[in-house]
């Protein structure tokens, strides 16, 4: 007899009360078999340089208080990055840049981040992804980022008390996250906005009682295009200030 398919993405996040108990759910997910089958792969075969490290190889939950006023999207975990460490821009160049940024302007406790668990704290900033598992060649489709839409749905919808910014780091970021805060009770303007870096668009709330959330575009902070010199440490400094302020936040 086979075993009863655990419930959905679908199913579940719509029932969770609080961000506590989300990020305990979503990293039991496994509603996507290629997602589930390269995150625990890539533990396996590991990195050289990772050999004696024991790898998280589950889906990755949000970092950050849960009364964030800010909150950064990315993309996915790194396979050797987020699936290695279990904690969101962990443990590779991308978060070495952001969390730099971050302890730069005040609104992180330390300028490195290496393992979960290594005191790292945000302040103000919650950090989170539209897709939690690392996918073969960074690359989720378009039917694992809808599957795994709910997540982040409910994450927005527990958020919208607090929440007052958002920065899309990079271009599917910005498009996954249309679509989520129309779910969540903002109101997104058509046509929709386009992503660029610096791109800045204020959504109304569907509840006038809510207030206004403030959108921003930043290209990712991976390593194409930050080695390349396209995103500079001081143009990511320059987009998070602004969206800091936009939170009602006091950056350095």
């Amino acid at each position: 007899m086979e075993p009863t398919p655990a419930p959905s993405p679908a199913v579940l996040a719509p029932q969770v009360r609080d961000l506590a108990e989300l990020d305990e759910l979503v990293v039991d997910c496994r509603a996507c078999p290629r997602l589930v089958a390269w995150r625990e792969e890539t533990a396996l075969v590991k990195r050289r340089a990772f050999q004696d490290q024991e790898y998280w190889a589950r889906p990755i939950p949000g970092f950050g208080p849960y009364d964030a006023r800010l909150l950064l999207v990315g993309l996915a975990p790194a396979a050797h990055g987020g699936n290695r460490t279990g904690r969101i821009f962990t443990g590779d160049p991308s978060g070495d840049l952001l969390y730099a940024s971050l302890h730069r302007l005040g609104l992180a406790n330390r300028p490195e981040s290496t393992w979960r668990g290594d005191g790292l704290r945000l302040h103000g900033v919650r950090i989170t992804d539209p897709v939690r598992c690392a996918p073969p060649e960074n690359k989720p489709t378009n039917a694992e980022r809808d599957t795994c839409r709910p997540w982040i749905v409910r994450e927005f919808e527990q958020l919208r008390p607090t929440v007052r910014a958002v920065v899309a780091l990079g271009g599917f970021a910005w498009q996954a996250l249309l679509p989520v805060l129309a779910a969540a009770g903002w109101q997104v303007p058509r046509p929709k906005p386009a992503f660029g870096h610096g791109a800045h668009v204020a959504l109304r709330p569907v509840d006038p009682a809510d207030p206004e959330l403030h959108l921003f575009g930043c290209f990712h902070v991976s390593p194409r295009n930050t080695y390349t010199g396209r995103l500079t440490p001081t143009m990511v400094d320059d987009l998070l200030r602004a969206a800091a302020r936009a939170a009602g936040l006091d950056p350095t």
